[in-house]
């Protein structure tokens, strides 16, 4: 194996007659920030549990800062920092007390706690609620505060599963702005995402559907990577316009956005005159359409259409 700070060669993980990962191949590079994103179900929950050591994969090779997440559990385990969907903060204890406690279970000595604690406190501005008790904490405060409890032994990779899933903005924004911080002091971020805004702010992304690595690069390769055109239209009647072209073979993908209709044509199969002009006789227009270039939401979700065709 190299010197990727992840990689998975072939991994499949079933469960029962169920492929929650299938045939994954994953490549992790020191110090970046690498997304997983994909629906529900898509397989992003077991891919992080595999990396954990805390599934053992039924097919396949994973590594983790060098070692077997499965046969060396201990020496992953003590690199690694993972903060699940729901992270284990006590509600009873403070800000200070669930460091203190976390400290404890990693085995941080007093004097190196004290420093990271100080450090963390004014990284995620919490200092001035260090004696509130978790349960009284916001949202966003108490996922900055899981993510403290998470670092405080210093990790070398940071795995985090969805981590400002129902979090407002602005907390999300500060989230981001950590991570940021953290990648640029050397750290590596793997983390899982519902928001396709916060796949952009990663250096690299995975497209998971149905437990297969989909796609994989920067977002702006990935987008450049699509040779359908994607379009803009707009209609009086955007429902009975989307059935229309969903039936449509020089359609590939259309999907409602606002009050306009977003498009790809499968090339060489028709153009937009084309399809404004089928619109029109069916009594669907007047129709415009226009070019656009297409957003990683767009091709999202073509790359999933298109992967639920070939599967089917």
């Amino acid at each position: 194996m190299s010197e990727l700070v992840v990689e998975a060669r072939s991994v499949v993980r079933r469960f029962g007659a169920l492929v929650a990962v299938d045939r994954l191949d994953l490549a992790i590079k020191p110090g970046e920030i690498f997304g997983l994103v994909g629906p529900d179900g898509a397989g992003k929950t077991t891919t992080l549990r595999l990396l954990c050591g805390l599934l053992e994969p039924q097919a396949g090779e994973i590594r983790v800062l060098g070692f077997d997440p499965v046969r060396q559990p201990e020496k992953v385990r003590d690199r690694i920092g993972y903060m699940a969907q729901r992270f284990g903060l006590y509600s009873d204890l403070t800000v200070d007390e669930n460091l203190a406690f976390y400290a404890d279970l990693f085995g941080v000595s007093r004097a190196e706690r004290e420093r990271l604690m100080s450090r963390l406190l004014e990284m995620t501005r919490l200092g001035q609620f260090r004696d509130r008790q978790a349960g009284r904490l916001s949202g966003g405060m108490r996922q900055k505060l899981a993510l403290m409890c998470t670092l405080i032994h210093r990790p070398r990779l940071l795995i985090l599963d969805e981590p400002t899933n129902g979090v407002d903005p602005l907390s999300r924004r500060d989230f981001w702005e950590i991570l940021n911080q953290l990648a640029r002091e050397g750290m590596t971020v793997l983390t899982t995402t519902a928001y396709l805004d916060e796949a952009e702010r990663c250096h690299r992304i995975g497209l998971m559907y149905k437990g297969r690595l989909i796609r994989s690069g920067r977002p702006a390769e990935i987008i450049a990577a699509f040779e359908e055109p994607c379009y803009s239209l707009s209609a009086p009647d955007l429902r009975a316009a989307r059935r229309r072209l969903e039936s449509s073979p020089e359609v590939e993908s259309v999907e409602p956005f606002g009050d306009r209709l977003h498009l790809f044509l499968t090339p060489g199969r028709g153009s937009p005159e084309d399809v404004a002009s089928a619109l029109e006789r069916e009594g669907l227009g007047p129709v415009e359409m226009r070019p656009l270039a297409p957003t990683l939401e767009d091709v999202f979700i073509l790359a999933i259409r298109k992967a639920a065709r070939e599967g089917a």
